[in-house]
């Protein structure tokens, strides 16, 4: 009967300090990612969403932007890649920051860079913002950049999606904004993935899991029968060519849903585990190496 304790004391101490060790290789391989996001060139800001459900979620880097909650309460889980921690949107609530306070997420003009980052677990249920500056309706629309996972309407469905505009409205002569990169690998659901997006002021890139991958030219679905294009439109999704640069057009930054006619929308259903911004186009290696 001893023997037999001491056996089952000796495994059990041998579980405690494999499970130590497993949480003490996790928190060093969180620190070592917040690290390389916060020193690669062109940080702008990092949320790690740690803070409990009903605060502000304040952002690393050189202001603190905090993102207030919208339509109720934003829980925090206790699970993400980032911080151990992470927000769940329930395909109805966001957060947001105000025009007016965004200082250097505001990124604009001809030339201007910009790339986003997140690490996600998605349900896949429907469209999902995940974070920028976009603003699909106030004044005709305050459109400007933003991470999306999902746009079906140009061959963007299920696809890591980087949306980028010019003056915030429409893409002339379709009824929708037309000018978004889209990856050819599909977002796997109730996975943690790592999702981005950059843009170089020429092309639009979108990445999946810190992998570039090219999409043939196609034909782009709902785009038959406008002026110019009776036939269609034929273009490559990734990368998108859009030379005309981001505009300085209003919106506030939002993360999980954008305002649309109705109001909000295009809500993130699923975790948000962690969100970067660069005003700096950040190199395949670059964004591979913040992979999870």
């Amino acid at each position: 009967m001893t023997k037999g304790i001491e056996k089952l004391v000796f495994l059990l101490l041998i579980l405690v300090c494999s499970m130590q060790a497993l949480a003490q290789n996790t928190d060093t391989k969180q620190k070592t990612l917040m690290k390389s996001i916060r020193s690669t060139e062109g940080f702008v800001a990092l949320w790690k969403f740690d803070e409990p459900g009903g605060k502000a979620r304040k952002a690393k880097g050189k202001h603190h932007f905090k993102l207030k909650e919208g339509n109720g309460f934003v829980s925090r889980v206790n699970e993400g890649p980032l911080s151990g921690y992470s927000i769940l949107l329930e395909g109805d609530n966001y957060l947001s920051l105000p025009n007016t306070k965004t200082q250097s997420l505001n990124i604009h003009g001809p030339g201007k860079e910009v790339t986003v980052i997140a690490y996600v677990k998605w349900t896949g249920e429907q469209t999902g913002f995940v974070g920028g500056m976009w603003n699909e309706y106030a004044d005709g629309g305050k459109r400007q950049y933003g991470l999306f996972v999902s746009l079906p309407y140009y061959n963007g469905r299920d696809q890591v999606c980087g949306h980028i505009s010019k003056n915030g409205r429409a893409t002339a002569p379709f009824p929708y904004s037309i000018d978004y990169s889209a990856s050819p690998q599909k977002v796997p659901t109730d996975t943690w993935t790592y999702v981005a997006f950059s843009y170089d002021g020429e092309y639009i890139k979108s990445y999946l899991n810190g992998n570039f991958e090219t999409r043939d030219p196609e034909l782009i679905e709902h785009t038959m029968g406008f002026e110019g294009f009776p036939d269609g439109l034929t273009q490559s999704k990734n990368p998108y060519y859009f030379p005309d640069g981001m505009g300085n057009n209003g919106s506030d930054f939002t993360v999980g849903a954008v305002l649309l006619k109705r109001g909000m929308g295009n809500f993130f259903k699923g975790q948000i585990g962690g969100l970067a911004v660069f005003d700096k186009a950040l190199s395949d290696e670059e964004i591979a190496r913040l992979a999870l």
